[in-house]
């Protein structure tokens, strides 16, 4: 099968009405890939668990799916966008980890999907004065650090958290509620086009889709899945910037708040996560850095002849955080090509053996 064919069966499979990205891994799983899934007969559906006779009977009527499939592979082609299945290499380590993630990832300009470190920065769409300098304040704090600033293109501090990257020259990723054919706000089609210079945008929708109500929590978990921090500039006790920070506790990210006035309702929702202690305060970007211990030096580099007694396992851990300060969890199974349960006996091994340390934001370095 081509490459082509390939895409279009993975488009497919994302398009399948009622279908989420856990019932559409689970397809996969039992067919052994996205083609097999849309070969299979009603009878050996009906056996996966999950599977009904409607979504039996829809991918029965594979033809108008396939169809619809090809005509997004066309648009893809035609607009420089990038497509990518859960199954690719080259796609996000971060979301990887997850199976509510993307089964089909949309994105658009010059973004690195796995960033050294990234920053998820949210808020209110009616920021304060206030909010909108200490957003820009802590986005030029960062540019040390060089991460990637991942935002949602709305209106307010996500906009403001935007431009800053901008104009420092810092990377920043848009994640989109609606398709690539529809920025939204439209307003920001300009700021859209100037963030993929040296970023981009991302979504998991079709091209031509709107950004539906529904669409707007479900863009809320990539941000927090894509992120190692979120900071939460101002935000009241309600709404979207308040959903990201639930995905991201869900997910095992860090997340910090910025404290405002205890009678500012545009604080009150940050004051809210800090007081219940779902959130770290932070006033500078420093603090953000030193509680995600950016701001160590390199560890010293460890000889592989030292360890002799390592396992090839062990050893291509040690030889992953030789060469990085720190990696994520998600960075180093990717990287490492373990299971899940590999890993993690691995990891439990060279702690043991004092190699390594544990990091907040389930993160790693050499001791």
């Amino acid at each position: 099968m081509t490459m082509e064919e390939n895409r279009i069966y993975q488009i497919a499979l994302s398009l399948l009405p009622k279908v989420g990205p856990v019932l559409a891994r689970a397809l996969v799983g039992y067919c052994g890939g996205p083609e097999a899934v849309f070969r299979a007969s009603k009878k050996e559906l009906m056996r996966i668990p999950g599977i009904g006779p409607r979504i039996a009977d829809q991918l029965a009527r594979k033809g108008e799916l396939l169809a619809r499939a090809e005509e997004e592979y066309r648009l893809l082609d035609r607009h420089g966008i990038r497509m990518l299945f859960y199954l690719d290499d080259d796609y996000p380590a971060r979301l990887r980890a997850f199976e509510d993630s993307p089964v089909v990832l949309y994105t658009k300009g010059k973004l690195e999907l796995n960033p050294h470190r990234s920053v998820a920065i949210v808020g209110t769409r009616q920021p304060s004065p206030y909010g909108r300098r200490q957003c820009e304040r802590i986005v030029e704090g960062l540019l040390a650090y060089q991460p990637l600033i991942v935002s949602g293109l709305a209106y307010g501090i996500d906009s403001t958290a935007h431009r800053a990257a901008c104009s420092l020259g810092l990377p920043t990723a848009g994640v989109m509620a609606s398709g690539m054919g529809y920025i939204y706000p439209t307003s920001h089609t300009q700021l859209a086009e100037r963030m993929q210079e040296g970023g981009g945008l991302l979504c998991e929708h079709p091209y031509h889709t709107l950004p539906e109500k529904d669409h707007f929590p479900m863009r809320n978990r990539i941000i927090a899945a894509m992120a190692d921090a979120v900071l939460v500039v101002e935000s009241g006790t309600t709404g979207g910037s308040l959903i990201t920070v639930e995905f991201a506790n869900r997910y095992h990210r860090d997340v910090f708040a910025l404290p405002g006035r205890v009678t500012d309702p545009k604080s009150s929702g940050c004051l809210m996560l800090i007081k219940h202690h779902k959130a770290a305060l932070v006033e500078h970007a420093e603090d953000l850095a030193r509680a995600m211990r950016w701001d160590e030096a390199p560890p010293a580099v460890v000889q592989r002849q030292l360890f002799p007694e390592l396992n090839a396992g062990e050893k291509k851990i040690v030889d992953l955080l030789t060469r990085e300060a720190q990696l994520s969890i998600d960075r180093l199974s990717a990287a490492a090509q373990m299971s899940n349960s590999e890993l993690a006996s691995t990891l439990l091994e060279l702690e043991c053996k004092g190699l390594i340390r544990a990091l907040p934001g389930k993160r790693y370095a050499l001791t």
